[in-house]
């Protein structure tokens, strides 16, 4: 009877010790959404006015808000290519916006986020911009995707000019050709005016649906690079003049429709607990187009500039029950940290080459004392250095610059002047005190200007800088034809 009643005890006990044990982490799908363009005051919960952003704020109050996230280029091609990566993208000699017929790309060689999950048999779509080089042998279905839905480069790269009407011959979008639409490796459709325009967020969202559903019994990740709110901006006809804002508005409020739409697919296919859905933009607003452009927050310059305007975006990061919901996260991020994040979380393996991207995974899991990046390296052009970070402390460099700062604005899709040789002279700032960048602190501070002077050398050796006319030594070739 002792036997009998010690052996039933020693059951009782394992079963409470496994019934008290942590599961083992599912790996998570992944939904990786990337506006274009889209400045970090453009949702409700950073500040947005005149319209209204019900899904995004909601998604921040059950996730986690970054308020310090960057991109890692101020530029379209060179900003997905790092998000892709896990590089800086002057690591991998990707540079600014390629055009139609672009004879460089991406290298297939380079491992991105769907190549990696692909190690763990993830289920990979993109839907949307792709941006990366137009020729098939760098279009998605050849770096790591099972599916692709969307335009090869910028919606603007058409031969239509700011009216959304035909280009005269010999202008400047004369010589692009028709906006495809592609499939998988082959065009389906042309975007032939702002109508169609118009259609984009939502067939894109489609499919993305589409995908989801398809995938949902095995880990997927769905990639979804928005065209939209970059210039031409247009809403489908149900969203026209809904917004105080006009246009522009009126474009934010479908795509928030939107994201409600893929958020409430996860919830009615049962995946809402082991989706970890991201949300940030490429880079910052293009100011020169006025009220067809969207706003800083209150950093300073946008698009196309190495100040904070230009690089510091929306990124909301939530997954239900890992997680935690309605919190701020005022440590320094950047979109190539998502790559080794989401190694992290799925067990996939790392590139075999070199990256720059940090691990925020702890952060994720509700580590609020975790500082995982410390510094940030802010090139720009094909190879510069213009400046760079530690801790809250800035460097920038004298360098040329775009600069929006006192010229008139365009207005309804026209663009203002916004002149690219624009001096920039050498200034330091604290960004803990002075977000705007308005205050130079280079005479008062001695000893942090040698600290960041150090960081900018060591970066000067791996990655070189067009400022100094030196070569990077871990500098690798972008993929040609």
């Amino acid at each position: 009877m002792k036997k009998i009643l010690l052996s039933l005890l020693l059951t009782v006990i394992v079963f409470t010790q496994q019934a008290h044990k942590p599961a083992t982490p599912k790996m998570p799908n992944i939904v990786l959404i990337f506006m274009d363009d889209m400045g970090f005051g453009d949702i409700g919960v950073n500040g947005a006015l005149d319209y209204r952003t019900p899904n995004l704020d909601k998604l921040a109050a059950e996730g986690m808000r970054f308020t310090n996230f960057l991109s890692a280029q101020a530029v379209c091609s060179a900003s997905r290519a790092a998000l892709l990566t896990g590089c800086y993208p002057n690591r991998l000699g990707i540079s600014g916006a390629l055009f139609p017929g672009a004879k460089v790309g991406l290298d297939p060689g380079e491992t991105t986020i769907a190549d990696m999950l692909k190690q763990k048999a993830y289920a990979t779509g993109i839907f949307g911009k792709w941006h990366l080089g137009d020729a098939q042998k760098f279009l998605p279905l050849q770096q790591g995707f099972d599916e692709y839905l969307g335009i090869p480069y910028s919606n603007d790269m058409w031969p239509m000019d700011y009216a959304g009407k035909p280009t005269q011959n010999g202008t400047n979008k004369s010589r692009y050709p028709p906006l495809p639409l592609i499939s998988q490796n082959n065009a389906v459709d042309t975007i032939n005016n702002l109508d169609d325009q118009g259609m984009l967020t939502g067939r894109i969202t489609d499919a993305a649906i589409s995908f989801i559903k398809r995938n949902k019994k095995k880990p997927f990740f769905a990639y979804i690079p928005h065209p939209m709110p970059h210039v031409p901006i247009y809403a489908s006809p149900a969203f026209r003049g809904k917004s105080k804002q006009g246009t522009y508005g009126d474009v934010i409020q479908e795509v928030d429709y939107h994201v409600g739409r893929i958020m409430q697919t996860l919830q009615e296919e049962g995946l809402d607990k082991n989706t970890l859905v991201i949300f940030t933009s490429d880079n910052g607003p293009w100011f020169n187009f006025g009220n067809h452009a969207g706003s800083t927050g209150g950093f300073r310059e946008g698009k196309g500039t190495s100040f904070e305007g230009g690089q510091r975006v929306p990124c909301i990061m939530r997954w239900k029950g890992t997680v935690p919901a309605g919190v701020v996260a005022n440590q320094l991020a950047s979109t190539i940290d998502i790559l080794p994040t989401l190694a992290a979380l799925s067990g996939a393996s790392l590139p075999g080459k070199k990256i720059d991207g940090v691990d925020l995974s702890e952060v994720l899991r509700g580590n609020m004392d975790a500082s995982p990046r410390n510094e940030f390296l802010y090139y720009y052009r094909r190879n510069a250095l213009e400046a760079v970070r530690k801790g809250n402390w800035k460097l920038v460099f004298q360098h040329p610059s775009r600069s929006y700062l006192g010229k008139k604005p365009g207005f309804d899709g026209f663009p203002g002047p916004a002149p690219e040789n624009t001096l920039v002279y050498e200034s330091l700032y604290d960004l803990r005190r002075d977000p705007a960048e308005q205050y130079d602190m280079k005479a008062f501070y001695p000893e942090i200007m040698q600290q960041l002077r150090l960081l900018a050398e060591e970066a000067r050796k791996d990655l070189g800088d067009d400022l100094q006319n030196r070569t990077g030594a871990n500098v690798r070739p972008a993929g040609s034809l």
